[in-house]
């Protein structure tokens, strides 16, 4: 952390704090809303779809202020909000607060996740790469602490765990207000209409956007699929947890050294295909405990059948660690450094739209293969998207679509 400048040490610790205040509440808010509010499962599946829709759909805004803005406003604006979002969470029983919570939550997200990345792209200069790696190794502390927490909070009761999540946040935006550095932004005479144009009007930047969705469809299946096949394989509801530990472990031991050492050797293309070609490979060794029938028989029987759960977890998010530092890395050089901002932004939108469809055709190949005894489907259904994204990037690095390093960046790997 020492070799960065102070602003990206401040937000290493600060997204090492966002996690973990967002999975010490998030995990547990749809059982809160069920059980603890009694509403509908209608309701509920409202609330947290506002909350999503609100935060996929204007990352472009986020994006945008952080360009005109500068990014030290809009990542402590998005933390402010984040803080009254989960407060209410806490304090309000309606479904018109709960739905105010939601909003708020989304739109701090949608404002602070690109101005956070936009912040880092500048100021990490020739070690970009490493300092997302960095940024990961943080984030993915921070969702194990927070899930953690949470549980042990919920003794209390949800009151508690989300005051607690509200009051993380609250410190963070403080520390950001004192501490961070601002930056000198230039007035521009185009509008936010004419930069919007000018990113949608980049065809290798949407082409590459859209290649992408292998590796958010395939990563969000460490909530969904991986935990969903680990109580399967083994009939215990707490292997879900097993996945997150083998991937949180791996991330802490391997993520830095994984990215420096590919930096020296090929360029970030290459390494992006070979990440998501390893996504894709993650998923078939779980389909082997798909073809048998039956759940273990006894403690041993349990374990065998787990590892090939945890073996696709472990290779999922050695596939991410590959490639995701190199994806941010590549996406500011697409265009001009005054849009990164903007980039971000739709750079978010347009995968995250994208890999909710890929979502839904994995909840429909799992809902498919269970009634038609096929519970290979959906593992193939992944394996599939991730060896889509790997082609498609090697087709744009083909066609010379992608950025290449800019000579400061080539003498740094030297």
């Amino acid at each position: 952390m020492r070799r960065f400048p102070l602003a990206v040490q401040l937000l290493l610790v600060n997204q090492l704090g966002v996690n973990t205040g967002f999975y010490l509440l998030v995990p547990y808010l749809a059982t809160h809303l069920g059980q603890n509010l009694g509403l509908s499962a209608a309701v509920v599946g409202i609330v947290l779809g506002v909350r999503n829709l609100s935060q996929q759909g204007l990352f472009i805004l986020g994006g945008s202020a952080a360009d005109r803005l500068g990014a030290r406003g809009v990542v402590i604006a998005g933390c402010a909000l984040r803080t009254i979002g989960f407060a209410l969470f806490a304090l309000g029983d309606s479904v018109a607060v709960l739905l105010a919570a939601s909003v708020l939550s989304g739109l701090a997200g949608a404002l602070f996740n690109p101005a956070v990345r936009t912040y880092i792209a500048q100021e990490s200069a020739d070690h970009r790469a490493e300092a997302f790696a960095l940024f990961n190794v943080f984030a993915t502390t921070g969702a194990l602490i927070g899930p953690l927490l949470g549980s042990a909070l919920l003794l209390v009761d949800f009151r508690t765990s989300a005051l607690t999540a509200a009051g993380i946040f609250a410190v963070l935006t403080v520390a950001q207000a004192l501490v961070l550095p601002a930056q000198e932004v230039e007035p521009r005479k185009a509008t936010v209409l004419a930069d919007w144009r000018e990113v949608l009007g980049n065809r290798a930047f949407l082409a590459f956007a859209l290649a992408m969705v292998g590796m958010f469809t395939l990563e969000n299946q460490l909530y969904l699929l991986l935990p969903d096949g680990a109580r399967r394989a083994t009939g215990w509801e707490g292997a879900a947890g097993l996945v997150f530990a083998v991937g949180a472990l791996a991330n802490l031991a391997l993520q830095l050294r994984i990215t420096r050492a590919l930096k020296e050797r090929g360029d970030r293309a290459r390494w992006i295909g070979t990440g998501l070609g390893l996504m894709a490979l993650a998923f078939l060794p779980p389909a082997v405990i798909t073809t048998g029938s039956g759940g273990p028989d006894g403690t041993a029987d349990a374990a065998l059948r787990a590892l090939p759960v945890l073996v696709g977890a472990l290779l999922l998010h050695l596939g991410v660690m590959i490639a995701q530092p190199f994806v941010m890395e590549l996406i500011p050089d697409f265009g001009r450094s005054e849009l990164t901002g903007t980039y971000f932004g739709i750079f978010y939108m347009v995968s995250g739209v994208a890999a909710a469809i890929g979502n839904t055709v994995v909840g429909w190949a799992m809902d498919t293969g269970e009634r038609g005894d096929a519970g290979w489907l959906p593992w193939a259904c992944c394996a599939l998207f991730g060896l889509a994204s790997a082609l498609g990037v090697a087709w744009l690095h083909r066609l010379g679509s992608l950025p290449v390093p800019t000579k400061s960046a080539v003498a740094a790997t030297v």
